[in-house]
């Protein structure tokens, strides 16, 4: 009997041993685990996923100078399209230009459809705190554009209240024609606005000043077109300013940042902006 019993807890303590044992091992795998998983789950650098991909996506609107095709041509070009070209080449990746809907700009970017918005976007408070932002590169101003043998009829407005102006949905160009009172009427781009007006269907609209200086008016697709009153003067508020939006937090705004610089010494932004008409509002300090 006491052979017996020394027998059975002999048994229970290698049992015992062997159930500790594999505690100790299922511990280690589990240690193991979260390494692996924290090793995954710790974000890449955005500058790093840009060049592992080798595609920069950049999210634009038709927006001539700045991002627009010549006629006849499927190239993009202008002021911002030709730097965004030079940005990518920087990094060692190619340029993939995507037309994107300017009211789900932030949506598009932080689903990573693009990696950045690169197309004259105004760099107010919404956009700096849903993006990473970069430096001013260019002044800008809202402008009211309406048929050009109607202009006498708006010289000295003070208030859009009683006009139908047609605006691109989510810009600045709308916010301040809802700050001067004007009936809104929205559409997909800043392009489309002209389209409104000249067809008649809106009273004015309200575009950037370096799109009207480019599309409308003598020797434009807009001859009928010309633009009267400066919004943000109306409003009392500075001339606006622009700059490129990346995904909050992306190093890719110091990569930018630093190729801006660069190019702005070496005479390349000047040149660029000179070629497109833009030179009297590129920011070179």
């Amino acid at each position: 009997m006491k052979k017996f019993l020394a027998l059975l807890l002999s048994g229970l303590m290698v049992l015992s041993l062997a159930a500790c044992g594999g505690e100790t091992a299922t511990e280690d795998t589990s240690t193991e685990d979260t390494e692996n998983t924290e090793n995954t789950d710790t974000a890449e650098s955005d500058l790093q996923y840009v060049q592992d991909k080798g595609t920069l996506v950049v999210g634009i609107t038709y927006f001539e100078p700045m991002d627009y095709k010549a006629e006849g041509s499927d190239e993009w070009i202008g002021f911002d399209a030709d730097m965004a070209k030079a940005f990518a080449e920087s990094l060692g990746v190619d340029v993939e230009f995507q037309e994107i809907t300017w009211d789900y700009k932030v949506e598009e970017l932080d689903s990573k459809a693009i990696d950045c918005v690169w197309n004259g976007m105004t760099l107010g408070e919404d956009v700096m705190a849903a993006m990473g932002t970069s430096v001013p590169y260019c002044t800008n101003a809202q402008v009211l554009v309406v048929p050009a043998d109607k202009a006498a009829d708006f010289e000295g407005l003070t208030s859009l209240e009683g006009l139908n102006v047609a605006v691109e949905s989510g810009s600045a160009g709308e916010d301040a024609a809802i700050a001067l009172g004007a009936t809104t009427v929205p559409v997909q781009s800043q392009a489309n606005t002209l389209m409104e007006v000249s067809a008649g269907t809106s009273d004015a609209a309200v575009i950037d000043l370096l799109m009207a200086g480019a599309m409308i008016g003598e020797g434009t697709s807009y001859e009928d077109l010309t633009f009267t009153l400066n919004l943000n003067d109306a409003q009392g508020l500075p001339s606006e300013e622009y700059g490129v939006g990346f995904r909050k937090g992306s190093d890719l705004v110091d990569a930018f940042n630093e190729f801006w610089a660069e190019k702005v010494s070496d005479g390349t932004v000047l040149e660029t902006a000179t070629t497109y008409g833009v030179q009297d509002a590129v920011i070179l300090d």
